[in-house]
């Protein structure tokens, strides 16, 4: 009996922890997660505006960031937190309206380019990444977020989603990061691996073997040259007697 109790205990712990790995995998899935309240599109330029009901600004920031690890997030603020991704940069902000929630704006790169307040971005995010975004070209607009966007309005307005938007919302993507391996080399060994080194066409360990003669004479290598014989070869010397034929 207490055999299998502590199996079925060795179950339930297992069962757990696949669950809570699962749970940190992929990208974070906004879109069946929390309900679409407002889009604003143009083409490439796109923001799609979600709802976190009775959750605040760091939960759900902490919350995207564990499901999918952002290139940058803002330091931890009650009122406001970004978190930049390769295509698209997201807004975590409470909302003036109702405080007890958050809005989660999802805005595409194009959409940070056209729209965004560069100098209001510097108390959040790094200079360099800000230059990054914005191509070196400064400030595009006045844009804050959707929390503002009564005041700091954006180059187009945003509008309740149709069907058809909810059916065009595009997926978050995820990085993912591949290792390539020499063949022969230690699979185990991560400086044999092509990239351990940060580029993709060379390898972390970048140590070179040399072939070197010996320099002890008397012993040899397979690498070397022959030995010498450096003695003279004995040779015999005799004394022999011709005689013709026919002749006594």
């Amino acid at each position: 009996m207490k055999k299998r109790s502590l199996f079925a205990l060795k179950i339930a712990i297992i069962f757990s922890l696949v669950l809570s790995l699962l749970s940190g995998c992929g990208s974070p899935d906004v879109k069946d997660t929390y309900p679409l309240e407002s889009v604003n599109k143009d083409g490439s330029s796109t923001s799609y505006v979600y709802r976190a009901a009775n959750k605040n600004v760091p939960e759900v920031a902490s919350e995207l960031a564990n499901q999918k690890e952002p290139e940058q997030i803002s330091k931890q603020d009650s009122d406001r937190m970004f978190l930049v991704y390769k295509d698209e940069m997201i807004n975590v902000q409470k909302d003036p309206k109702n405080p007890n929630d958050a809005l989660i704006e999802v805005d595409s790169i194009q959409y940070v380019k056209n729209n965004y307040d560069s100098s209001f971005l510097q108390g959040y995010l790094t200079a360099t990444l800000i230059g990054h975004l914005f191509d070196g070209l400064g400030s595009l607009g006045k844009y804050r977020g959707y929390s503002s966007a009564d005041v700091y309005k954006p180059k187009t307005q945003y509008h309740i989603p149709t069907d058809n938007d909810k059916k065009l919302i595009p997926p978050m993507t995820v990085e993912r990061k591949g290792l390539i391996t020499r063949r022969g080399m230690n699979s185990d060994s991560s400086s044999d691996r092509v990239g351990s080194g940060g580029s993709i066409f060379s390898k972390g360990n970048t140590s070179k073997g040399t072939i070197s003669r010996d320099k002890d004479s008397s012993k040899s290598s397979i690498f070397g040259s022959p030995k010498r014989s450096y003695s003279i070869p004995k040779t015999k010397s005799g004394f022999g007697k011709i005689s013709r034929r026919g002749r006594r």
